[in-house]
């Protein structure tokens, strides 16, 4: 991942006008690293998602909630390509209980995603999150 979840958030409120925020989205999609075709199988599939999305989760140390876990994703969508990227950022190399603990949805909400995703892709955010945190309850336990 090459932008970290503070770079996003300055980048976003220099961004003013929308059209120039899902542009940045798309390159931060495009900046993922690249999942392995063999990850882009039906286990790593998230369900609740209209567009195609993978998510591969590894896990280091552990187990327990001290159980570090780092996530690929990928999408067949470049906003929701994006959408993932972010999520990585939020998510990616915490604990199982740092991730557990953690609210992406203020997030979305601080930089203005939720009033400005169709009502599609913000199911598709919740489906995305919520498969993170089952990777994290599944390795806490």
């Amino acid at each position: 991942m090459s932008a970290s979840l503070d770079e996003i958030i300055a980048n976003f409120e220099l961004l003013e006008e929308w059209d120039d925020r899902y542009r940045y989205l798309i390159e931060l999609g495009r900046s993922l690293a690249p999942l392995p075709e063999e990850a882009h199988n039906d286990d790593n599939k998230v369900r609740g998602c209209a567009s195609q999305v993978w998510l591969a989760a590894r896990s280091e140390g552990g187990p327990g909630a001290g159980t570090r876990l780092h996530f690929l994703g990928d999408s067949d969508a470049h906003i929701v390509r994006g959408l993932v990227a972010l999520a990585l950022a939020i998510y990616s190399g915490r604990t199982a209980q740092e991730i557990l603990a953690t609210d992406a949805f203020t997030i979305y909400q601080s930089l203005g995603l939720a009033a400005h995703l169709t009502p599609q892709r913000s199911n598709g955010v919740r489906a995305m999150i919520e498969r993170i945190k089952t990777d994290a309850r599944r390795a806490a336990a």
